[in-house]
């Protein structure tokens, strides 16, 4: 047997593997032997077969198979034997006549890149900082108590009291009413129904469908044009401008429970206000530190990107774009796209992002086995518990992350990656910047 190793220019490769014919015998006389007692011919039962007319019907399929069998094994010792760092498959291709003596075959393939990992004393990151105060609690039970609102019939006396002397509908107000819409004096599909609810201010109707509500009392009608947009959903009427009567039926007014013990036991906090408001602060704090945790991780993998140049495995980068054309079809067929596991989607479209999440993933490789950042058990233990802690019951949590291996290796992958931005941030030029908790939301 030779070998000659080719350097094709950055990261391919070829290896030409050329090896005696006699090499392949006793495989392919085995190989033979064994077709031959499943084989069937016409006259012949099974396993009955004269070997001369196995041989004839499907030698050259076996010699193939064996020729190609050998040629991978040959090709796996060599590059045990040099060291290569392959990337992928390699592709075999015969380069000579399944007849021929010696055989030839052709292997290319990509090793991957040296990573070299550059300056990060250079590399500048901005490290946001919130402070969860009462403010950011107050607006969060606002939230909370917007989410248990209920509603009262305007000017009707209850335990809440009756809205107002005002009962005509208000912003904020959920309305019941019949419409109908005409265009040149025609109903259309859609334009019409009876006791439909909604609450003025939401913009779940048109801006004009709201207007002509407001200030309508029950048992009130009022009719106004509506100019449909001409990005309408609804194509038969979008562009065009129709007639509607809205018809008021019943007007509510919003009730926002207070802000005592009784609210804090329905949110399941038996212990009252000021430990509802604990809970809140507690709960904000760990929001943040996961924002600007994963604000400062963004950083650190961009600038890692930018600070280590290398050619990335084209290999490698076409796995990449397998799996997020999978994700995005995975992403379709959960929005009820039909046929979505068969949707086209060019895989040119996820180039530029697999490219660099190989990258990425190559540098992640060398930093952690250079530093050794690897994540350590009580690390992903620690990270669990994190997790855990804001569920009714942390210890069933913790049962169920500890119950699948797959859930086990995304936590240690996640504490890997902390590990590294602990590491770079540690040499990087860090910078801190207060932001407020609304500003680090929309971030």
């Amino acid at each position: 047997m030779s070998v000659t190793i080719e350097n094709l220019g950055n990261l391919d490769r070829k290896i030409t593997l050329s090896f005696p014919k006699a090499d392949t015998d006793k495989a392919r006389a085995a190989r033979l032997q064994k077709l031959s007692k499943t084989v069937k011919m016409a006259g012949f039962r099974p396993g009955k077969v004269p070997m001369k007319m196995v041989e004839a019907q499907y030698g050259m399929q076996v010699d193939f198979e064996v020729q190609f069998d050998h040629a991978s094994n040959l090709f796996y010792e060599i590059s045990k034997k040099e060291s290569l760092k392959i990337a992928g498959q390699p592709r075999l291709e015969p380069k000579s006549d399944m007849t021929a003596d010696p055989v030839v075959y052709d292997a290319t393939f990509e090793v991957f890149p040296e990573v070299t990992i550059g300056d990060l004393s250079k590399v500048e990151i901005t490290r946001n900082t919130t402070d969860v105060n009462d403010v950011e609690i107050d607006k969060t039970l606002d939230i909370l108590r917007k989410q248990r609102v209920h509603y009262h019939v305007r000017g009707e006396d209850g335990a809440h009291g009756n809205g107002g002397a005002n009962t005509a509908a208000q912003t904020g107000d959920q309305v019941t009413v019949d419409f109908v819409g005409k265009i040149d004096g025609v109903e259309f599909a859609g334009g019409k129904a009876e006791n439909f609810s909604f609450v003025l201010g939401e913009g779940r109707m048109l801006p004009e469908f709201e207007s002509a509500a407001l200030g309508l009392k029950a048992g009130e009608s009022k009719t106004f044009p509506l100019a449909f947009p001409a990005d309408y959903h609804g194509k038969d009427v979008a562009g065009k401008t129709a007639d509607f009567t809205i018809t008021m039926n019943k007007v509510e007014w919003p009730h926002l429970p207070e802000v005592n013990d009784d609210f804090a036991k329905s949110l399941g906090v038996a212990e009252g206000v000021a430990k509802m408001r604990e809970e809140i602060r507690t709960n904000l704090t760990r929001e943040v530190t996961r924002r600007t945790q994963t604000l400062l991780k963004s950083q650190v993998m961009e600038s890692l990107t930018k600070v280590c140049e290398m050619n990335v495995p084209k290999v490698l980068v076409a796995q990449e774009q397998e799996r997020l054309i999978a994700n995005a079809r995975q992403d379709l067929a959960a929005r009820g796209v039909p046929n979505a596991k068969d949707a086209p989607i060019p895989a040119e479209l996820f180039t530029a992002q697999a490219e660099q999440r190989v990258k990425l993933g190559l540098i992640l490789n060398e930093l952690v086995k250079q530093q050794s950042l690897e994540a350590k058990p009580e690390q992903i233990k620690a990270e669990i518990e994190e997790q855990s802690a804001s569920y009714e019951d942390p210890k069933e949590v913790m049962r169920w992350y500890y119950s699948d291996p797959k859930r086990l290796a995304d936590v240690e992958a996640l504490v890997l990656e902390n590990n590294v931005v602990a590491y770079v941030t540690g040499l990087a030029k860090v910078s801190e910047k207060a932001v407020s908790f609304e500003e680090l939301s929309k971030m």
